[in-house]
């Protein structure tokens, strides 16, 4: 019989349970919506109700759980979105809901963190972007409008441990999740003393800090009644989705993996870093990886939410057709390499400032009578790669690497047009997988670790048959020499007047 883990995962967009074999098969999943509430003690404002996304996790493993042998159960883990949590008392009840990072309450707190700690060493310390949903901001929004949460807060718990505590009766800090809180010394992989004092709070209002695979305990009497999880259960920590995104890509080190859809994150798992108001001025933000030694640095940017807005406005006849794209890929096919002159440039730069709110704007240049929406469709594409090729030399100079290869994943990879566009613009292979649930998997293979199947993470992810396609450079690949240079002419001109 193959040994399970049950992977609980908490999305933004929908809440899961997943059974995954040891040799990384998906048994069985069940899913329901999930959404942010309103926060009853705040007008305005957005919370997670907790409750209502256990019940969802509750529900959905039941259904899991109807599909397999429970005998096979060797473990249970979770894995979340970032930065979210809540201040939480003895007795385990919540002092105030969890604040959503989709609430812009905290966007004031962000603006004048320099009151507290100057943003360029708060960058430097933690190497993350400031972005308004970071942990800090919300517990200086507490201490800024609600005193009285942190006076009566025994510790603050990020949202993956809420559930894990709700499964063995314990409290965790996981290094993932901290490691997006904008609370964390990078160097040392815990909490800095620095920016934890500039903003009063101590580092005892934390759980302990654990590094995913750790077992945290076992299923307790009460949380097997709840879950259906046989009673004794190693439950294993795991944490931030994206993180487990990466490894159970298959990502090794100075490996970049690109997750293409409305946002493109590229991201690599690298020994070294660069947080300095350089990198801070092109968007880098910098994570701890699942592996002690490693850094998750990445970039992002709008992609397929701009190639959404091409379809909405040149291709709205064809908006029903379910052969939409496969009109547009074959449109772009026909434009020659280059569009005849006609240059999109989706220019998504990083204001400069605490808010770091990207840009979602850019610019068309180039047009004539001749010019199709053939040629504007093909020439996003053109300008996406070249955005792909900027973010991956920016991270391997901050990262001190040189990339020999791209993971793909993502709705954005279906496109082989785009593909091979990527392959060409970098130089390099661009690698598709068959695996497409990757958080679920690398969570699964951190559990397997933890709960003794194999040595370690790595020593699991070895079994995983990964497939997939690959692209190559090739022969259109010299002539998009030309039409990078452009996109960076373009971009140094046009920065200043994006930012402005």
């Amino acid at each position: 019989m193959k040994k399970t883990v049950i992977v609980m995962d908490c999305g933004a967009t929908n809440v899961r349970a997943i059974a995954v074999s040891e040799s990384g098969e998906l048994l069985a999943m069940h899913s329901f919506p999930n959404n942010t509430q309103p926060d009853p003690e705040t007008k305005g404002c957005l919370i997670w109700d907790v409750n209502e996304i256990w019940d969802k996790l509750l529900r959905s493993t039941h259904e899991v759980l109807k599909k397999i042998d429970k005998k096979s159960i060797v473990g249970v883990t979770v894995t979340t979105f970032g930065v979210d949590g809540a201040p939480v008392k003895k007795d385990g009840s919540f002092v105030y809901p969890v604040i959503s990072w989709a609430c812009s309450r905290t966007q004031p707190v962000m603006d004048a963190i320099s009151k507290y700690i100057p943003l360029s060493e708060l960058y430097r310390l933690n190497g993350l972007q400031p972005m308004h949903f970071n942990t800090i901001n919300k517990l200086i929004w507490f201490k800024e409008n609600r005193p009285k949460v942190l006076d009566e807060m025994d510790k603050y718990v990020l949202i993956p441990s809420i559930f894990l505590h709700k499964l063995c009766g314990e409290y965790v800090t996981d290094t993932s999740m901290a490691g997006t809180s904008m609370l964390t010394d990078i160097t040392g992989r815990g909490f800095s003393e620095r920016i934890l004092s500039a903003i009063g709070v101590s580092k005892e209002k934390f759980p302990r800090m654990v590094e995913p695979g750790t077992v945290v305990g076992k299923v307790t009497k009460e949380g097997s009644a709840a879950t259906g999880i046989p009673e004794g259960v190693a439950v294993i920590a795991a944490g931030h989705d994206t993180q487990f995104a990466i490894f159970g890509s298959g990502a090794k080190e100075n490996e970049p993996v690109l997750s293409t859809g409305t946002w493109e994150i590229l991201m690599a798992r690298t020994r070294g870093y660069k947080a300095d108001d350089g990198t801070l001025a092109k968007g880098v933000t910098t994570e701890y990886d699942t592996m002690p030694g490693l850094y998750n640095m990445g970039v992002q940017w709008i992609a397929s939410g701009a190639l959404e807005w091409i379809k909405k406005m040149f291709y709205a006849k064809e908006a029903d057709s379910k052969n939409i794209y496969d009109t547009m890929i074959s449109e772009a096919k026909a434009v020659p390499v280059g569009c005849d002159g006609v240059h999109l440039h989706p220019c998504f730069v990083p204001k400069v400032g605490p808010s770091a709110i990207y840009n979602t704007h850019g610019s068309m240049l180039g047009l004539t009578l001749t010019s199709t929406r053939g040629h504007i469709y093909r020439a996003m594409l053109e300008g996406l790669a070249a955005q792909t090729k900027e973010a991956l030399a920016i991270l391997e100079t901050a990262g001190n690497f040189k990339a020999k290869s791209l993971i793909c994943v993502g709705g954005g990879s279906k496109n082989a047009l785009w593909n091979q566009m990527r392959a060409d613009f970098l130089g390099i292979p661009v690698k598709l997988i068959e695996q497409k649930e990757t958080t679920v998997l690398g969570a699964a293979l951190f559990a397997l670790a933890g709960a003794g199947v194999f040595k370690n993470a790595d020593e699991a992810r070895d079994v995983i048959k990964y497939g997939g396609e690959t692209f190559t450079p090739g022969a259109d690949a010299s002539k998009y020499v030309p039409v990078y240079e452009r996109f960076v002419k373009l971009a140094a001109a046009l920065a200043p007047i994006y930012r402005a």
